[in-house]
């Protein structure tokens, strides 16, 4: 399975997907909804730019050719964006596309990408504590696990843990650790 799934730039069929799919508690799942938002936004940058540019970007995952979700990526910076960014990665997955590895297998084919194609030297991402597919899918990405980011995320209208993951250059090149 892991093998069948690619990255590649988003379509105007994927927009209609990710609406149907994510715009909703059931689809976005208990760790991503955060209400009801209107998908003008992402539709007007996907008219400008096809949703990828030098601010971050956004690729439809495929498994077989066939949409099931969707990675992006944003800028961080831990001091002054010239000196100390970094790109933050997310992940959106269909539901049927849950539990057969394929988040693991694009959140790497991703961190390739952007190693691959930008000066990052640290890629990291987040997700709430109890979250553990997500912790796993990024461990087994080769991410590394930091530490405990407390009361950082607003959902649900309560605050919620986040565990910060991360990976660096070096440790890509290090090889899959598929």
């Amino acid at each position: 399975m892991p093998d069948e799934i690619t990255l590649r730039p988003v379509t105007a069929d994927d927009l209609d997907l990710f609406e149907q799919e994510f715009s909703g508690p059931q689809g976005a799942g208990p760790y991503q909804w955060f209400g009801f938002h209107s998908p003008a936004g992402l539709r007007r940058r996907f008219a400008e730019t096809g949703l990828l540019g030098p601010e971050g970007g956004v690729l439809s995952v495929a498994e077989k050719e066939v949409t099931v979700g969707r990675v992006e990526w944003f800028p961080g910076s831990w001091g002054r964006p010239d000196t100390s960014a970094c790109w933050t990665l997310a992940i959106g997955l269909i539901p049927a596309a849950h539990g057969r590895g394929t988040g693991t297998r694009a959140q790497r084919l991703l961190a390739e990408y952007l190693f691959d194609h930008t000066r990052a030297e640290r890629i990291q991402a987040w997700t709430d504590c109890a979250n553990l597919a997500e912790q796993r899918a990024l461990e087994k990405a080769g991410f590394v696990r930091e530490g405990v980011l407390r009361s950082a995320q607003w959902r649900g209208g309560q605050w919620h843990d986040q565990v910060i993951f991360s990976m660096l250059r070096a440790e890509l090149t290090a090889g899959d650790p598929s």
